[in-house]
């Protein structure tokens, strides 16, 4: 009410709704983002609250424990590393969100994983300025004791000791041991999981992609993909081979009615095989293979491990395979099930076997 009076708010319709601590995801492709984001909003609410139960005299150990949560939250220590994780995952987070997407292609995707590693570098290179005047104005605002960044660094408990230079003021903590620690954390997990060797392998599988009449096709990457498997192209006549045959199959398929509709390397290759195109272009057919057999985890795949411990609990852990498959299906799939009315499923039933009583 106090920021809509002083202008800082504008009012409106689904503007400035009731906002909680939003509870973190149960899936590892979740992120911690939304929650801090949150914290972040209400932090002036959440002290609140945490002053009013510090003032209940009736329940000591919760006067206690929010005593000690109110003076974690009120130092700058924790503001400063909440500012740091709200940048931070704020770009991973939309990384994981891009990723996710059922009609994402390769191509964007590698690019956005591109785009995510710059950006990162980027705040790690000038973002440290703006970081800390950002924390500032919000401890200000909120009457967070600022730290003199020239004054040795006191964790709590004792002070910590640094090289035999001298101690370790705040400057260098927070800059240093925190800041570029974390970016450099998360730009060596990137790093690790999309290097340079994975994303060139993708995105020359995204060379063999049907879309809009095989328009990302390129030779080029095609024969770039097939030297990395030196044990299934082994000479450089393997490789000839394989040339010849990707320039007649290109324009085999364009001109075959039977290849317009199809919308995954999966079904191409069976299409191939129905075709009696493996037999003609076995190489090209062999590079289909070595595509479709790479261990990639989707998000899906991801979800419904997930949802194994939801299905599968302490109460219910003798079910069979059969009804765990079955029950899995119906909890992943809900957006599928959601299609069918009760009736339908009732006459189904309904009409397996001869029944006393109309279901």
């Amino acid at each position: 009410m106090e920021a809509l009076v002083e202008g800082e708010l504008e009012s409106g319709t689904g503007l400035n709704q009731e906002v909680g601590i939003k509870r973190p995801s149960d899936t590892r492709w979740g992120s911690h983002f939304s929650s801090l984001l949150n914290i972040k909003n209400i932090y002036s609410s959440i002290c609140e609250v945490l002053e009013d139960l510090g003032r209940d005299n009736s329940d000591r150990d919760r006067k206690a424990e929010a005593i000690r949560i109110l003076r974690s939250l009120k130092s700058f220590d924790f503001v400063f590393c909440l500012h740091l994780m709200v940048d931070i995952l704020g770009i991973t987070n939309h990384l994981n969100t891009t990723l996710q997407r059922k009609d994402q292609d390769i191509v964007n995707a590698m690019n956005q994983v591109s785009s995510s590693k710059r950006v990162i570098q980027e705040i790690r290179d000038v973002g440290w300025e703006p970081l800390l005047g950002n924390i500032t104005l919000f401890c200000d605002k909120h009457d967070v004791r600022i730290v003199d960044m020239e004054h040795e660094y006191y964790d709590g408990f004792s002070r910590r000791r640094g090289s035999q230079d001298g101690n370790v003021n705040n400057l260098h903590h927070y800059h240093v041991d925190v800041f570029k620690a974390v970016i450099d954390m998360q730009l060596q997990e990137l790093n690790h999981r999309f290097n340079e060797a994975n994303m060139k392998l993708l995105l020359c599988i995204a060379c063999l992609c049907l879309h809009e009449s095989f328009k990302a096709f390129d030779l080029d990457k095609l024969m770039e993909m097939a030297t990395l498997y030196r044990e299934d192209f082994p000479t450089e006549y393997d490789l000839q081979v394989l040339e010849v045959e990707l320039k007649n199959y290109i324009k085999d398929v364009r001109e075959d009615e039977r290849f317009n509709q199809l919308k995954s390397i999966g079904e191409l290759s069976k299409k191939m095989v129905e075709a009696q195109k493996h037999i003609i272009y076995p190489k090209v057919y062999l590079l289909l293979k070595l595509a479709l057999i790479l261990p990639v985890a989707t998000a899906s795949v991801e979800r419904a491990f997930s949802a194994m411990k939801l299905i599968k609990t302490d109460v219910r852990n003798k079910m069979g395979d059969q009804f765990l498959s079955d029950s899995l299906v119906s909890y992943i799939e809900k957006i599928v099930l959601d299609s069918f009315n009760n009736n339908t499923i009732v006459k189904l039933y309904q009409a397996i076997r001869s029944r006393r009583v109309q279901l």
